[in-house]
């Protein structure tokens, strides 16, 4: 019995969800968003909670179960709320600046780096050493976010490169000389 998959999900106010065979639409205040499920499965809305239902109980369809749901409330959490996610710059002479809509990224190497986002994502620059993506899809935030981090990720040494505000990085000692 998935835990998650039996969940119901709760629609905020505000948010308008429109099942048309396995396309699920969600529109809010902040945008709107669509997907394409599995449909063998059955997507009820009973006031201002859904249900998902699988077909089975076989293993691929209880594996889906709990995904599908998730998927459905990332949805509507994105269009009420949206997502967010910071990076923070450690380094001398590290910075990113914006140039319009794109992200300049210089970080020691010979030439900046160029990072383009889509329409639907924002890149901030609080300072010239944090970097905060918002948008109202978790995936694409999360995939820029990582695109960001990964042209200089920390190094444990001395700490220098793109990080996630949250993220903790172990330190490690250099080499011990005299032993």
């Amino acid at each position: 019995m998935s835990k998650i998959g039996n969940k119901p999900i709760v629609i905020t106010d505000g948010v308008k969800v429109d099942i048309k065979g396995n396309l699920v639409s969600v529109e809010g205040k902040l945008g709107k968003l669509a997907r394409a499920f599995n449909d063998t499965f059955k997507i009820e809305v009973e006031g201002n909670k859904l249900t998902v239902i699988r077909p089975s109980d076989a293993k691929s369809d209880k594996a889906y179960h709990g995904l599908m749901r998730q998927l459905i409330a990332n949805m509507i959490d994105g269009v009420s709320k949206g997502y967010s996610k910071e990076l923070h710059i450690n380094g001398v002479g590290f910075s990113a600046e914006m140039k319009g809509k794109s992200l300049y990224l210089n970080m020691g190497y010979s030439h900046p780096y160029l990072i383009t986002p889509s329409d639907d994502l924002t890149i901030e620059i609080p300072s010239n050493l944090k970097i905060k993506v918002s948008g109202i899809d978790k995936q694409k935030v999360g995939q820029l976010s990582a695109r960001i981090r990964e042209v200089y990720p920390p190094e444990p040494y001395k700490g220098k490169g793109i990080k996630y505000s949250d993220e903790v990085i172990l330190r490690k000692t250099g080499k011990k000389v005299g032993e």
